[in-house]
C-alpha cells in the first residue's frame, strides 16, 4: 500500500510534504526492518493460538522414533507442523513490506509455500497414521525437484544476462563455470539439497531455526548487495539487478524466526516439522541461486551440509561393509550417544553457524 502511496503521490506535485513522509517506504533496509518486526510481532500475537489448535487436532501430537535416542520419549504429544507459524509471519510481511512489482519476490516466495506445502503433508501423514514414515521418499524429491525446476527456468529467463547460467566461485573475481541451460537442473539441485538438508538438521529443540536465521540474515546482507550496482562493482561480485527486495523476505523470516524460537526453546512447545525445515531450506536454496552465490550457501550453510553428509556416509557405509561410521545419523544424534547434553549440542552447533557464516560472508570481499 504504502509504495503504490508513494507512487501515488509522484503523479501530484500538491503532494509534496506526503512524499516526504513516505520516501521512507522506498529504502529496502527500512522495509527489511519492518518485515521484520511484522514477522516477529504475527507469530508472538498468533502463535500461541496456533499450538492450541494444533495441539487438539493431533491428539497424540509427532510420533516419537522408538529406535532413536531415549531422552526423545519425553517428548512425545508436543504437536509439530510449527512451520505454519513461521510461513504465515513470513508471508504476511513479505506481503505488506516487500515491492509487489518485484517477480524474484514471488518466485522465491513460491518455492517456500511450495516445499511448505510438501513438508505439511509429510507431517500430516505422520501425524494421523501416527508414524514416524510420511509418503514415498521418491514422490516427494520428484515434486520437489519439479518446483525448483519451474523456479530456476523463471529465474534464468527473467535474468537475460549470459552469466544467469553461470556459476560464479568464491574468492575468484574473474572464474565463472558456464552451464547453460543445464544451469537449470544444477538450481535445482541446490534447492531441493538445501531443502532437505535443513529438514534433517531439525532434530532438536532450537537446533534447525537459529542456524537457519543465521544463514538468512547472511542471505539479506548478500541480496542487498548483489543488486545494488555500486556495491556489487566495489565488491566485484554478480550483479543482479531486483535481488535486493529479497532481503525484505528474508527480513520477514528473521522475524517470523525469532517468533517462532520463542516456543520452540527447550523444551519446545512446538516442533518445526517437515512443513517449516522444507520451506525454509528451500528458500535459502532459491534466494542463494537467484543472487548467484550457491556455492557461498553451501559455507554459509555448512552445517546443514554436514547434517546430510553424515546421513550419506552412514546409508553408504551400511550398505557396503555392514558397519555404521556413527552411532546414529544424522550428526546431533551421534553427539548425544556420546552424552552430549541437549542444550550442549544445540548451543555449540549455534556457534559453529556464526563461525561458516563469517567464513562465508569473507567471499564477498576476498577476491
Amino acid at each position: 500500500m504504502f509504495y503504490w502511496l508513494i507512487e501515488l503521490s509522484n503523479t501530484f506535485p500538491s503532494f509534496g510534504a506526503v512524499r516526504t513522509v513516505l520516501n521512507v517506504f522506498r529504502y529496502i533496509t527500512f522495509r527489511t526492518g519492518g518485515a521484520i518486526v511484522t514477522g516477529a510481532l504475527f507469530v508472538f500475537l498468533f502463535g500461541p493460538w496456533i499450538i492450541d489448535h494444533l495441539r487438539i487436532r493431533q491428539g497424540k501430537g509427532q510420533p516419537i522414533r522408538t529406535d532413536g535416542p531415549q531422552s526423545h520419549l519425553s517428548k512425545k504429544g508436543t504437536p509439530t507442523m510449527g512451520g505454519l507459524m513461521i510461513l504465515s509471519g513470513l508471508t504476511v510481511g513479505t506481503v505488506l513490506w516487500a515491492n509487489p512489482l518485484n517477480p524474484y519476490v514471488w518466485i522465491v516466495l513460491a518455492v517456500t509455500l511450495g516445499f511448505g506445502f510438501v513438508g505439511f503433508y509429510d507431517d500430516y501423514l505422520k501425524v494421523t497414521k501416527q508414524t514416524t514414515t510420511g509418503f514415498g521418499g521418491k514422490l516427494r524429491l520428484l515434486i520437489e525437484a519439479a518446483i525448483a525446476l519451474v523456479a530456476c527456468y523463471a529465474l534464468v529467463r527473467l535474468n537475460r544476462d549470459p552469466a544467469s547460467t553461470a556459476l560464479t566461485i568464491p574468492f575468484l573475481k574473474d572464474t565463472v563455470l558456464h552451464f547453460g541451460w543445464f544451469f537449470v537442473v544444477f538450481g535445482a539441485f541446490v534447492i531441493v539439497g538445501a531443502g532437505n538438508a535443513v529438514n534433517l538438521t531439525d532434530g532438536l529443540d532450537g537446533l534447525a531455526i537459529v542456524p537457519v536465521m543465521i544463514a538468512t540474515a547472511s542471505f539479506a546482507m548478500i541480496a542487498y548487495l548483489a543488486g545494488n550496482a555500486v556495491f556489487a562493482d566495489y565488491l566485484q561480485i554478480k550483479y543482479v539487478a531486483g535481488t535486493g527486495e529479497l532481503a525484505v523476505l528474508c527480513g520477514a523470516l528473521l522475524g517470523a524466526g525469532l517468533g517462532f524460537l520463542w516456543f520452540n526453546a527447550p523444551p519446545a512447545s512446538i516442533f518445526m516439522g517437515d512443513t517449516g525445515s522444507l520451506a525454509l531450506g528451500g528458500m535459502l536454496g532459491a534466494i542463494a541461486v537467484a543472487v548467484k552465490h550457491e556455492i557461498v550457501l553451501a559455507v554459509i550453510g555448512g552445517l546443514f551440509v554436514l547434517e546430510a553428509v553424515s546421513v550419506i556416509v552412514q546409508v553408504v557405509s551400511f550398505k557396503l561393509t555392514g558397519k555404521r561410521i556413527f552411532r546414529m545419523a544424522p550428526i546431533h544424534h551421534h553427539f548425544e550417544q556420546l552424552g552430549w547434553t541437549e542444550p550442549q549440542i544445540v548451543i555449540r552447533f549455534w556457534i559453529i553457524s556464526v563461525m561458516l557464516a563469517l567464513a562465508g560472508l569473507s567471499t564477498l570481499k576476498l577476491r
